[in-house]
């Protein structure tokens, strides 16, 4: 008992020393996620009191189907003794386009609709919208420096991250990593529109296949078995369904509610892309195959928002 009260003093003492040296970023996470549990909070409300089941039942399909696709992925590493750093870039880069096209055309594009349909067109759309963004932007910064983590690309991150197993570290920023996606599923059915939840859903399940074959991959470098590795990687993609609950859940409230939680879900898909995956995919010096990747990707999204919308 001693030694766990001694190890939760060391914990907040470390999160209090984080929270001193960057002050603007933990009073942006506060206020980021106040504002996402208010959003919450209202959609629970309207849950307990006549949220179709249909929205509930899609959403939890979604983030099933983004689940089984990062498993099919961690899978494929199994068979495989190794893949080649400018294939595993490619791929990144591929899924990493595909973020940024969902983010734009299955995210921003709709809010900006949903929003005009409630204040008007002009500014006052663009800017509900630019305040989710901005909320999504603070929750994943405040997240990513108070949470211990690591990458390949910068090591270990956070508050007493050298404290912890390196394979712990990965999982946590592979946890960093899924949550925004399945949020964004979530957001995607919370109206029941097929036509925005479908293409997005199928966009993030497409790209988890090489997502969960990096992250498997990445675990195996650590020194975990290759069925291990697979079991773990596959088991980061439960934060999807659980993601898409939440944002579900966020944007069933206010009516204001749905274009920001969409415009939530674009910024911390973004700042995942940007300040994530795409650095990963540059420091094996393969940028020009992963840039070709990525806009590989963006132009498969575009497509299939298209198509399926």
């Amino acid at each position: 008992m001693d030694t766990t009260q001694t190890v939760a003093r060391e914990w907040r003492a470390a999160w209090r020393a984080q929270a001193q040296s960057r002050p603007f970023v933990a009073l942006g996470l506060a206020a980021a996620s106040a504002a996402a549990l208010l959003l919450l909070a209202a959609g629970l409300y309207r849950g307990l009191t006549g949220v179709e089941p249909g929205y509930i039942r899609y959403a939890a399909l979604g983030g099933l189907a983004g689940f089984g696709a990062t498993a099919v992925g961690a899978l494929l590493a199994v068979g495989l003794r190794s893949i080649q750093d400018r294939t595993q870039d490619i791929m990144l880069g591929f899924a990493a386009g595909m973020m940024l096209a969902a983010s734009a055309f299955s995210l921003v594009l709709p809010g900006l609709a949903a929003a005009e349909g409630l204040v008007g067109d002009g500014p006052a759309a663009a800017a509900v919208v630019v305040l989710g963004l901005a909320l999504g932007v603070l929750l994943m910064l405040g997240l990513d420096v108070f949470t211990p983590h690591a990458h390949d690309s910068t090591g270990p991150c956070g508050p007493d991250a050298e404290r912890l197993n390196r394979v712990w570290l990965f999982v946590l920023a592979i946890t960093l990593h899924n949550l925004p996606e399945g949020m964004a599923i979530g957001v995607g059915f919370a109206n029941g529109d097929m036509q925005v939840g479908l293409p997005l859903t199928s966009a993030i399940s497409i790209q988890n296949i090489p997502e969960g074959l990096a992250v498997a991959m990445a675990l195996r470098a650590t020194g975990l078995s290759p069925w291990r590795a697979a079991l773990v990687a596959a088991a980061s993609g439960l934060m999807e369904p659980l993601g898409a609950m939440v944002g579900l859940g966020m944007s069933s409230g206010l009516a204001l509610a749905y274009p920001v939680s969409m415009g939530l879900a674009a910024g911390a898909m973004i700042f995942v892309v940007s300040h994530e995956v795409i650095p990963e995919t540059h420091r094996n010096g393969h940028q020009t195959p992963a840039t070709v990747g990525l806009l590989a990707g963006f132009a498969a999204m575009m497509f299939l928002d298209t198509a399926l919308g």
